[in-house]
């Protein structure tokens, strides 16, 4: 296909995709669902770190009220923030695992560093040395999991390298539906420790924190019930067992006309790589990835969008939701609820965890049944206005009373209590907002947008990116909350920022980002062919302009080799056409 917007995939009637039956078989989704597991990783961590921070077992244990106030501050910053900052290593040699070790074999490792880390971090003794390599040890395992399982697109591995062309895309939603999953029970087990087990036992963050060990140790056994990506055999070499491995996974003899085109068209694919990428040193493609003009523009989309995205404020209401106090504030510092009008610790955990199930069944939604039908940029828009009405409706609110988070002593008046749960409400539209648009295409538009030849050194580029600006954003935005007496710009302030930001986000992609949906990587060239500022308005246009032409040369070519064809029979004597 040369171009164009793809037909949406009915996940109720795949029967009708043209697929052999046997194609969508019990084992491919067991393999689905078995890496899809990995997106859990993160959304265990997000929500599970107000079990911790809370825990007043866990203050005590680390001896947290021996620290001056800007000290407990930055301790409780640092607890957190270990497990982007191993994340950001994680990400950026985990390609370099997968083509050493294989994909199974990468799964295995990182789950091993992914325990190993929380089992420190459990055991720590009162170390606060020992909570800081924990973390920063189960960073280097959750940072791979977005790289080795489903997710980025067309150059991931796991998923993408086992499901069908036709339904690549749901399988790989089934990892970034696995992300809220982890939320979600993450949410609830808090809520459910907080309420069965009190604040001051040990067990009460210890519980929800093996969530991570019973994720991970169930991941890893899945490990061995799985079978070796066929495309990594076929990069070592290992043809036949590339076969075996491509007919187990479709439920077909070795044989089979289906499975030997897939493994064909992945060789041909492998040797077109090997091609492109022969005799080119590492320098020389860094050259091409900022020299090139189309590719450093196309660097600079997905920077941006790494950027905006972070940024633009829904993002940080999760993490300040999810870390209960603000992400780790001083114990005087604003909470999230009370500065929306919401008190007790209970009250605002369950609050927390219904906002963790709309942002889940939000994804399910938006990615299932919204995603490939409206394109990627409709959607993105679409996200970003339902942010930047949410953010403007929040921010109004807090300027209606700006003592509210700022002033201890103040008290929320009767009259503003509709006022209060409209903006709680609007705390959930922007997570369906960010579930719809920036959460989806951080990932997808890096996916997309590369070639070849530099593909994999810019999505781990952009992906660093991506958990740098996370930390920068985790560390920034408490203090961004502070009254301004105390350095901040109150929470009056830090939401008119959220709110610019997404705006200004909103007018960058329209202008921008061209739509990327049912455009095949090798013609995604034809979107970056004209001069950067006519790109996101008119790159479509001229790409499809470019396939029509492309499609009329290619009938042109067909219809001339019939004709040679039938002309050679026809001197033959041969009457048969």
């Amino acid at each position: 296909m040369a171009g164009g917007v793809k037909k949406p995939v009915n996940i109720f009637k795949l029967k009708d995709l043209g697929e052999p039956k046997n194609v969508f078989n019990w084992r491919l989704w067991f393999a689905v669902i078995s890496f899809g597991l990995l997106g859990a990783a993160r959304g265990i961590d997000e929500g599970l770190i107000t079990g911790v921070l809370s825990s007043e077992d866990f203050k005590k244990t680390i001896s947290l009220s021996s620290y001056s106030e800007v000290e407990q501050t930055n301790i409780k910053g640092n607890v957190s923030a270990m497990v982007q900052i191993g994340s950001v290593c994680g990400a950026l040699f985990a390609f370099v695992i997968c083509d050493r070790i294989g994909r199974i074999w990468a799964t295995r490792q990182l789950c091993l560093l992914w325990i190993l880390g929380i089992a420190i971090f459990m055991g720590n003794s009162g170390s606060l040395s020992a909570v800081y390599a924990g973390r920063f040890i189960a960073g280097l395992g959750v940072g791979q999991t977005p790289v080795v399982g489903p997710v980025y697109g067309a150059n991931t591995f796991a998923i993408a390298e086992i499901a069908p062309a036709s339904i690549r895309g749901l399988c790989t939603c089934i990892f970034t539906g696995f992300v809220y999953v982890g939320i979600v029970l993450a949410y609830f087990t808090n809520y459910g420790a907080q309420v069965n087990l009190g604040d001051s036992a040990h067990i009460r963050w210890l519980a929800p924190t093996s969530l991570h060990i019973i994720f991970a140790g169930l991941i890893f056994v899945l490990t061995f019930f799985q079978y070796e990506s066929p495309r990594y055999l076929i990069k070592r070499g290992n043809y036949e067992k590339a076969i075996a491995n491509m007919a187990h996974i479709r439920h077909m003899p070795v044989d089979d006309a289906y499975v030997l085109s897939e493994i064909n068209a992945i060789k041909s694919a492998h040797e077109e790589e090997l091609e492109a990428t022969m005799g080119a040193s590492w320098f020389g493609v860094l050259k091409e990835l900022f020299l090139v003009p189309s590719n450093l523009y196309r660097l600079y989309l997905s920077a941006m969008v790494q950027f905006l995205s972070q940024w633009s404020g829904a993002g940080s209401i999760t993490l300040c939701m999810s870390y209960h106090s603000i992400l780790f504030f001083s114990p005087n510092a604003p909470d999230l609820f009370k500065i929306l009008g919401i008190t007790g610790q209970n009250e605002s955990l369950l609050v927390t965890a219904v906002f963790g199930l709309v942002k889940f069944a939000a994804a399910i939604v938006c990615a299932l049944f919204l995603v490939d039908v409206i394109g990627r940029k409709r959607a993105l828009l679409l996200g970003i206005t339902l942010q930047a009405i949410s953010m403007v409706y929040i921010a109004g609110f807090l300027t209606a009373v700006p003592e509210l988070g700022v002033d201890e002593a103040y008290v929320l008046p009767q009259a503003e209590a509709s006022a209060s749960r409209g903006a709680v409400a609007f705390i959930y539209v922007s997570g369906v907002g960010w579930a719809l648009g920036w959460n989806s295409m951080q990932y997808l538009l890096t996916a997309e947008l590369f070639p070849l030849r530099i593909r994999a050194i810019s999505t781990s580029f952009v992906m660093m990116l991506h958990f740098v600006n996370q930390y920068g954003n985790s560390r920034a935005v408490p203090n961004m909350l502070l009254p301004t007496a105390q350095g901040g710009i109150s929470p009056m302030g830090t939401f008119w920022s959220f709110a610019a930001i997404t705006i200004i986000g909103g007018f960058w992609v329209w202008f921008s980002v061209p739509e990327t949906a049912g455009r095949s990587l090798e013609n995604m060239d034809r979107l970056f062919q004209l001069p950067w500022y006519r790109i996101g308005l008119h790159g479509n246009e001229d790409a499809e302009r470019k396939d029509e032409a492309f499609n009329e040369k290619e009938a042109a070519v067909g219809a001339e080799h019939i004709d040679d064809v039938v002309d050679e029979k026809q001197k033959n004597g041969d009457s048969r056409v």
